[in-house]
């Protein structure tokens, strides 16, 4: 069987000792390559001026969490500290974890001379509340040992996918968000709190799993995130892919194919992600030298599975793709 791009281990040319060089083509992932639209920008704006958490809905492969690292970039700040909910995350999991068992051990080893604070590990919008803060101001019995201040600054916390989270999860968080602060009663008593002047910037991200509770949304900054059009799309290939988009006449065809794939039917809609990926694969094999596309129904067949993401979708897509030929 002959592969469009040569994959010698397929002969079993290649050995652990000659390792097989694999075609690559690279995606630019740095956040200037972001390309958000008005609406994104107006909703960070009002976040920010409000002092309010964003929360960004859409589609799965939209470009929300692509957004916190967008905006961090935009303003010069470090990377965002991620939180990435899981269904089992409770409030206090966004500030910190305990190893308790860690802790037992060690007492029963040294005794209650180990420092409680070694045992704690903070989280995304623990540590922006940490680094919002002086490190004069942060009390002795929260610093961990081997913990060393960056200085005081202003971070972006991305919780990210907050709809995996249990039901009471988001408003369980409500007070310490909206004041910045929270406690680790057994280190010690008082609380650690951003300065009004640091506060973190909180992005929420959800693909809408489940609704929010109505107390939660009332305290966020809303915006759904569209898909984008067929020029944006564009746009965004050439931002990622340079070397696509040198050849306009293929990435306009693609977008036009993978736009009509999307209106075809599908149980579950490729988004940006998948079409990034898609033009990466068509770059490898060489599609993008290609004057016309459509002539090439045969060898694009071989890439759709990049693109569907089940049986039923993968038959419609070569069904698509073939009308999409004869048009």
């Amino acid at each position: 069987m002959t592969s469009l791009i040569e994959f010698p281990y397929r002969d079993k040319l290649g050995n652990a000792q000659k390792p097989v060089q694999l075609t690559h083509v690279e995606v630019r992932e740095d956040p200037q390559g972001y390309v958000p639209d008005d609406g994104l920008f107006n909703a960070a704006e009002a976040a920010m001026f409000l002092n309010q958490p964003l929360l960004l809905t859409g589609e799965a492969g939209t470009g929300k969490t692509q957004f916190a690292y967008y905006l961090a970039w935009q303003l010069g700040w470090q990377n965002p500290l991620k939180f990435e909910t899981k269904s089992t995350s409770s409030a206090n999991d966004i500030f910190y974890t305990y190893d308790t068992l860690g802790r037992f051990h060690e007492a029963q080893i040294h005794g209650e001379k180990t420092k409680a604070a070694n045992y704690v590990n903070y989280h995304a919008l623990g540590l922006a509340i940490l680094h919002a803060m002086k490190p004069q101001d942060v009390p002795n019995a929260f610093v961990p040992d081997d913990f060393s201040h960056p200085g005081q600054q202003r971070s972006i916390v991305l919780i990210d996918e907050i709809d995996k989270a249990p039901r009471d999860f988001p408003n369980d968080i409500l007070n310490e968000i909206e004041h910045m602060y929270f406690r680790i009663p057994f280190l010690a008593q008082g609380k650690l709190q951003a300065s009004k002047e640091m506060k973190p910037i909180i992005i929420f991200t959800s693909n809408n799993e489940k609704p929010l509770p109505d107390p939660f949304l009332r305290r966020c900054v809303y915006y759904d995130v569209p898909f984008p059009s067929r020029e944006k799309l564009q746009e965004i290939v050439q931002k990622r892919i340079p070397e696509f988009s040198e050849r306009e006449t293929s990435v306009a065809q693609a977008i036009d194919f993978f736009s009509r794939l999307r209106e075809s039917g599908l149980n579950k809609k490729p988004a940006t992600a998948e079409l990034l990926g898609w033009l990466t694969m068509l770059r490898g094999y060489k599609l993008h030298e290609e004057k016309d596309l459509k002539q090439c129904v045969d060898k694009m067949a071989k890439t759709l599975n990049v693109l569907t993401k089940t049986q039923e979708d993968a038959v419609l897509a070569l069904e698509v793709l073939q009308r999409w030929s004869r048009s």
